[in-house]
């Protein structure tokens, strides 16, 4: 179960789309979820209004996300808390494996 709320799921998957739809190791995910991450942007940028169907579709794709990157779901707020787990490590991914990179 989702530990982090609807709207920081929306703010959390449309800075995810916004900020990476043009990188080449999101694509595959991007392609996937083809509406979900535009939605989330949308919605979190205040351009479409909540339906339950928008809903529907932004958690989906929170959960496809949460385990595509084999987290758990502990309560997010912002997109760095996901990718900076701990201060000096950063998650990143390299021929389709998340790997930690250590931050001087």
């Amino acid at each position: 179960m989702a530990k982090t709320d609807f709207e920081s799921q929306a703010l959390i998957l449309g800075q995810l789309w916004s900020n990476f739809k043009g990188d080449e190791n999101w694509s595959d995910s991007f392609d996937y979820n083809d509406v979900g991450l535009p939605l989330a942007f949308a919605y979190a940028e205040g351009i479409v209004t909540h339906t339950p169907e928008l809903e529907r579709f932004i958690r989906e794709t929170w959960e496809l996300f949460i385990l595509g990157l084999g987290m758990q779901d502990t309560g997010f707020s912002r997109l760095e808390e996901i990718f900076f787990e701990k201060p000096e490590t950063l998650l990143m991914e390299e021929d389709g494996e998340w790997i930690e990179i250590k931050r001087e």
